[in-house]
């Protein structure tokens, strides 16, 4: 069984509740959306098929036990639910960042889901896959990447109207150049949201960097 990987590197967590420590990144190649803030765009082709034992063996060289499986969207590979338990079977601390139009439902139980909420001016608002909602467990967590003050706006009613705080962490990030951050902590106050607003340690660290 093998899968397309573009890179498995080692850094610290930039994102989610786990921000901050030391972490395996698995990417895989490929992703059927086009968000207009995309990082990761480089991560849409090339790369190399690997065994998912191939993909342990490199994993286990960096010594750390959380690992995070993304993309691109790793959930667009069919395989990635084997790599997945895998990891899970091996004692791995492991969490899927996946943009929410592909169904969950199949995930093992044991991994973190980090599914992204897709705003209007993200652009891809028309793929939220919405009945993902349903399989939320209290160690997932749900990401609005935002744009502008309209998608926050956008973002607080959704929260409010599918209790999601009431699910799991709620995340609210700012698109990094595009909203500053200042801004997004008052609007966050001033409503009271039951939200964690984040931003993206990886770039405050080392800026505009592939593969961190």
């Amino acid at each position: 069984m093998k899968l397309k990987i573009h890179e498995i590197f080692y850094s610290l967590q930039g994102e989610s509740t786990r921000v901050g420590l030391p972490t395996v990144f698995v990417r895989l190649t490929g992703c059927p959306m086009r968000c207009v803030y995309c990082d990761t765009a480089y991560a849409f082709s090339g790369g190399s098929n690997m065994e998912i034992d191939a993909i342990l063996s490199k994993v286990a060289e960096f010594g750390t036990r959380y690992v995070t499986v993304t993309g691109g969207e790793p959930l667009a590979q069919k395989d990635c639910h084997a790599l997945l338990k895998a990891l899970c079977d091996a004692g791995y601390s492991v969490s899927l960042e996946t943009g929410g139009a592909i169904d969950i439902g199949p995930v093992d139980s044991r991994v973190s889901v980090i599914l992204d909420i897709k705003t209007p001016d993200s652009g891809e608002l028309k793929n939220n896959l919405w009945g993902n909602l349903d399989y939320l467990k209290k160690a997932d967590e749900v990401k609005f990447v935002l744009c502008s003050r309209a998608d926050y706006e956008w973002a607080k009613q959704v929260q409010a109207a599918q209790h999601l705080a009431d699910k799991c962490t709620v995340l609210f990030s700012p698109v990094y150049g595009q909203i500053n951050p200042a801004e997004l902590a008052e609007w966050v106050l001033a409503d009271r949201l039951p939200v964690r607003m984040q931003l993206q340690l990886h770039k405050i660290l080392w800026g505009e960097v592939a593969g961190k």
